[in-house]
């Protein structure tokens, strides 16, 4: 099996990616500072195009779209929320997905079962919504609608899309007061993949398998 997840260089990705060798799957991990092993900046589409290129005859069994920033947190409604900060979210939370995915569909289609994970978050529910953050979660509602839609649009080729919401982690996103550890939610999301099928393609899910309201 081979997994290729985005943006593993720390925090969920890393412990996605740490999770999937110990169980004996082949992993490539992007990073944009190139610590990983592959380079990805999921804002430069010269850099999907070098990715991509690399992965060439490659089957991808696995693509987990997991990259992205929360820029916005702690901004005032009063004088914050620049427009270059929602430039910057939307080309890694929203572009940067929908790039990921369109360049590496060759190497998806080589799978006999290829799957697509997107990491969304909570915040893009439009039930969930206690203010602050516009950014952040207009980023993450725009990814799950993206989702929803690549899964009507590859469910006729064979491949399954889910949008997964982590929980909330102790990451540096996260923060040391979250409710749980990467290595749980990296456990929980490496079974949530594994139960993605086209029977549920465009699925919602939290960590730990709970359907979440959109």
């Amino acid at each position: 099996m081979h997994v290729l997840i985005t943006g593993a260089n720390r925090g969920i990705g890393a412990a996605l990616a740490a999770t999937y060798r110990a169980n004996g799957a082949d992993v490539t991990g992007t990073a944009r500072d190139g610590s990983g092993d592959a380079m990805l900046d999921v804002t430069d589409p010269n850099s999907h195009a070098a990715l991509a290129r690399a992965m060439d005859g490659r089957a991808i069994d696995l693509l987990v779209c997991n990259a992205g920033v929360y820029l916005d947190k702690g901004q005032s409604l009063a004088d914050g929320y620049g427009a270059d900060m929602w430039a910057q979210t939307f080309a890694a939370n929203v572009t940067g997905v929908f790039l990921s995915i369109q360049r590496l569909l060759p190497s998806l289609r080589l799978s006999d079962r290829p799957k697509i994970a997107i990491i969304s978050s909570q915040m893009a529910s439009d039930t969930h919504a206690p203010g602050g953050s516009y950014i952040y979660r207009a980023s993450k509602a725009a990814a799950l609608n993206l989702g929803r839609n690549l899964a009507v649009d590859l469910k006729p080729a064979g491949i399954a899309v889910g949008i997964y919401h982590p929980g909330w982690v102790q990451t540096d996103m996260g923060g040391p007061s979250a409710s749980i550890t990467v290595d749980q939610a990296a456990g929980g999301l490496v079974q949530r993949f594994a139960d993605l099928s086209l029977a549920t393609t465009g699925c919602f899910e939290t960590w730990d398998g709970q359907a979440h309201a959109f």
